[in-house]
């Protein structure tokens, strides 16, 4: 039976969602505050004493500034303090200004009008090469239904697999790797060769921006060269013949593109931020993300925040942030994450030997 509330939020979301993480609020495990006015709905989780939103409310925009100073009033009557993660230039416009609040740039986000994906496609010989690589290996793609994509072994297998190559272990909060438990208003295309499932692609309504969010691109590691482009080159058109006007490929953390007037980061944070970009490819591939999204010539690239409730980031927000996403401690998290590459460099080394 659905939860009365789930039902409420999606209705909220399905008429008023902008953002583009905006339908990752009824991904398992958020927690759903409602505006006393039951015409917005927030998506949240708490650690340290730290509200981390999921985007930003979703409501009405002229009711946004409203919805936000409810909320974190409702924080400050619980002990708590609020942060926007991924709130995008709306919320930025409005909260930006104040000097109760601190605006920290995470990175940017590319996007697409899809009407015009056939246009890069003919003009880009390297994507081309790509999907001709791919296709000439028998790579075919096909839409699931949501009912045929729900909780399908095959692509459960593929996710199993992906997720035994990251450097990360598995995170929660708005990059929950378990989406097909949940198809519902999603769009699935599924990679298959040689009639086994080699990728697939999940896609996310964006309802207020008539667009779509491609939240995940999982793919077996025998999969084909090519394999994700075609994934992506299927899904942009199918967004296209639907009538779509707006895509993304979700956020490039810590990407600079698009960085006009950029807030001023605390010299800590942004020592942190530098090193982490610089180091941590061991644990996520900053650049080599940012690489592919941008080799797919996106017509814009929006800048994306983190905003804090009070007049300074602190330590203590991004220990909020660090815990929601790592399901609990942070050093547990850089403990489980040292494991795991460790873990995936000793497979390397089996099958090297082997």
């Amino acid at each position: 039976m659905t939860d009365p509330r789930w039902a409420e939020a999606r209705a909220l979301v399905l008429r008023n969602g902008w953002n583009a993480t905006a339908y990752q609020i009824l991904n398992p495990g958020m927690a759903l505050w409602f505006a006393a006015a039951g015409d917005a709905v927030v998506g949240f989780q708490r650690h340290a004493r730290v509200r981390v939103v999921a985007g930003a409310p979703v409501c009405p925009l002229p009711r946004l500034a409203a919805v936000a100073d409810e909320l974190e009033a409702d924080a400050r009557a619980h002990g708590e303090r609020v942060v926007f993660f991924g709130a995008g230039t709306r919320l930025e416009t409005i909260l930006g200004g104040r000097a109760d609040h601190a605006v920290v740039r995470l990175g940017a986000q590319p996007t697409w009008d899809p009407a015009g994906w056939d246009t890069i496609v003919r003009r880009k010989a390297s994507l081309r090469a790509q999907l001709h690589r791919a296709r000439n290996k028998g790579v075919r793609v096909v839409e699931w239904t949501p009912e045929r994509a729900h909780d399908a072994p095959a692509l459960r297998a593929v996710l199993h697999d992906w997720l035994a190559t990251r450097g990360l272990p598995p995170l929660g909060f708005m990059v929950t790797p378990d989406l097909l438990g949940h198809t519902e208003d999603r769009r699935v295309f599924v990679a298959e060769r040689e009639g086994a499932v080699v990728g697939f692609l999940v896609a996310t309504p964006v309802p207020a921006r008539d667009g779509w969010l491609v939240e995940q691109w999982p793919r077996v590691r025998e999969a084909p060269n090519g394999t994700t482009h075609l994934l992506v080159d299927a899904a942009m058109r199918a967004f296209a013949d639907a009538g779509s006007r707006y895509a993304t490929l979700g956020l490039s953390p810590l990407s600079p593109r698009g960085a006009n007037g950029t807030p001023v980061q605390p010299a800590w944070l942004r020592a942190a931020l530098t090193h982490l970009r610089a180091h941590g490819k061991r644990f996520y591939n900053f650049r080599g993300l940012e690489a592919f999204k941008a080799g797919l010539e996106p017509h814009a690239w929006e800048p994306i925040y983190a905003i804090g409730q009070g007049a300074r980031f602190t330590p203590r927000m991004l220990r909020g942030i660090a815990g929601v996403f790592g399901n609990g401690s942070p050093v547990a998290l850089v403990a489980r994450a040292v494991a795991s590459a460790g873990a995936q460099e000793l497979r390397g080394l089996a099958r090297r030997v082997r």
